[in-house]
């Protein structure tokens, strides 16, 4: 019975031993690169993502025409929208959009270099794991370290660029259109967190678009330090 059992647990000692080997065998081998040199590529990576997808939002209609970003109205407000587009106010309805995602624009064109900022002050301890990870694995790495204090930055800028660009006053005739209606009840939503979060969030998905790009994509690492630091996750 002892020999038995001293069997069976070799075995599953063999079993599991070829397991952790297997998960070592994944990870990236490459000769002469070390995880320093990985997080740098992988903070090139963000750089570009930044520098080439991020900076379109900033352009008039940057978010407004980009079906991947563009800001709608919330849940609880759709029927704003709905009820201007019943009564023949489709133009004020679409202003209000618009008024929207202007203000994001602005903020984002703002709030660029802190985020620039953020990303240099980067270091990957788990480099290797990021660069074997999902497409967006660098992006949502990013995205864990730096939302919070993001936020702090863009909530003020998008309640001044509401300002700036009108959205305080169209929105207020919006809803004061909406509320005239019969029959409907009154709203007053602050949209300024909804519109912060929403620019965040498409600032991601734009850095996102890139990473995932550089990842499947050889031309796109036009780096000698991109090509070999994400020849290692081929």
């Amino acid at each position: 019975m002892i020999r038995k059992i001293l069997v069976v647990l070799l075995v599953l000692n063999i079993t599991a031993c070829a397991e952790l080997q297997q998960v070592v065998n994944q990870l990236p081998q490459g000769v002469g690169i070390g995880n320093d040199e990985i997080a740098a590529g992988l903070r090139q990576a963000l750089d570009f993502g930044i520098e080439k997808q991020v900076t379109k939002l900033t352009q008039t209609d940057g978010f407004y025409k980009n079906d991947l970003v563009k800001i709608l109205l919330p849940e609880e407000l759709q029927k704003v929208d709905k009820g201007l587009r019943d009564i023949g106010l489709s133009k004020l309805a679409d202003e209000g959009l618009k008024a929207l995602n202007r203000a994001a624009e602005d903020a984002v064109k703002e709030a660029t270099p802190i985020f620039v900022d953020a990303v240099k002050g980067i270091t990957f301890a788990d480099a290797k794991n990021i660069l074997i990870g999902k497409d967006d694995a660098a992006t949502q790495y990013l995205n864990s370290k730096t939302q919070t204090a993001l936020y702090a930055k863009f909530n003020p800028v998008i309640k001044n660029s509401f300002s700036k660009v009108g959205a305080d006053e169209i929105w207020t005739n919006l809803i004061n259109k909406y509320n005239s209606i019969p029959f409907t009840a009154d709203v007053n939503p602050d949209l300024t967190d909804y519109v912060t979060n929403e620019a965040l969030k498409g600032v991601y998905t734009m850095i996102a678009v890139e990473e995932k790009e550089i990842r499947n994509n050889l031309s796109s690492r036009t780096t000698a330090l991109l090509k070999k630091v994400f020849a290692l996750q081929d």
